[in-house]
């Protein structure tokens, strides 16, 4: 059996009663239901060393191995998307991206997103060390979300803008649109973000397999049922704006994952604006300092939410 790693999976009494493949698709990020059943149906998924089958229901206790094949590389296809590029140089290139573009290939997304798109415009002037499918990226934003992002031209500059983002010297500063009215003017958000143990394909605030994650927000606007946030990381987990304001029992609007599943005021999708970063420049040491302007469609929405209180 060949296999680029192995993940040993153990059933909590609460995940019982559930089919093999679901959970699997639950537990590893990677995975989908039909993923799960095609491992499952080669035989690389075992119990206690025998190969379990798809409708298999879980019991509390249960040990498995999960072998997952390697993986082989796709090569990515320059695609002409168009690019809003804000700034540009050897180093570096920063884009404001827009509201429905995926920032990486991932599985159900394999082209048409901004990997494509910097690969057409900047061809093989792009860091390596993000991989095969991130060639560049040294930071993300959400599909759905909107807004500034730095690539790297080359290794040198990957490096020295991670080595940024991980002592939070990197300031990033978004514009959001939540629900219900935020009781204070500003605040700060100190809580641990991991994988949720109830849907593996969520975050959320816990205490166990989490990293730290600190989010400073401010009232911009209030309205009769909605409030117009900034955000300033302090961190950069996944999801962490959106996750923190859910925590906060004020999910963002438009947000059907950690909010209401329905959208609202038109919009599907979270109100989420990367609007403002800060960082130096790799290269010269120069501080770079760049903001964009709110887009279309959260203008759109702003204009939707009444007359300010």
């Amino acid at each position: 059996m060949s296999a680029e790693k192995k993940k040993l999976l153990c059933i909590k009494a609460e995940e019982s009663g559930e089919r093999i493949d679901a959970l699997l698709a639950q537990c590893i990020e990677e995975l989908s239901r039909s993923g799960a059943q095609r491992l499952i149906a080669e035989g690389n998924v075992e119990r206690q060393g025998t190969p379990v089958k798809k409708n298999y229901i879980c019991r509390s206790g249960d040990e498995f191995s999960v072998y997952l094949p390697e993986t082989k590389d796709v090569e990515i296809e320059p695609q002409d998307i168009p690019l809003d590029i804000i700034y540009e140089d050897k180093d570096i290139i920063v884009v404001n991206k827009q509201r429905g573009l995926v920032v990486h290939p991932a599985p159900g997304h394999a082209d048409q997103t901004l990997v494509n798109a910097l690969l057409f415009h900047c061809g093989d002037s792009l860091s390596g060390i993000g991989g095969e499918r991130r060639p560049g990226i040294v930071h993300r934003i959400d599909k759905d979300t909107s807004g500034l992002i730095i690539a790297a031209k080359n290794d040198a500059a990957h490096m020295k803008l991670t080595e940024q983002l991980a002592d939070h010297s990197i300031s990033r500063i978004y514009e959001c649109v939540v629900c219900g009215g935020m009781r204070e003017e500003e605040g700060t958000i100190d809580a641990p973000i991991g994988r949720s143990s109830r849907d593996r394909k969520k975050m959320a605030v816990t205490p166990t397999n989490s990293k730290n994650a600190i989010t400073h927000w401010k009232v911009i606007q209030r309205y009769q049922k909605y409030t117009h946030v900034q955000c300033r990381l302090e961190t950069g987990r996944t999801h962490q704006i959106r996750v923190h304001m859910a925590y906060t029992g004020h999910p963002l609007l438009g947000d059907g994952v950690y909010g209401a599943a329905s959208p609202d005021k038109g919009l599907e999708g979270q109100c989420l604006h990367a609007k403002e970063i800060m960082f130096i420049h790799p290269e010269t040491g120069e501080p770079m300092h760049f903001v964009t302007d709110l887009p279309e469609y959260f203008t759109s929405v702003i204009s939707k939410l009444g007359l300010p209180k």
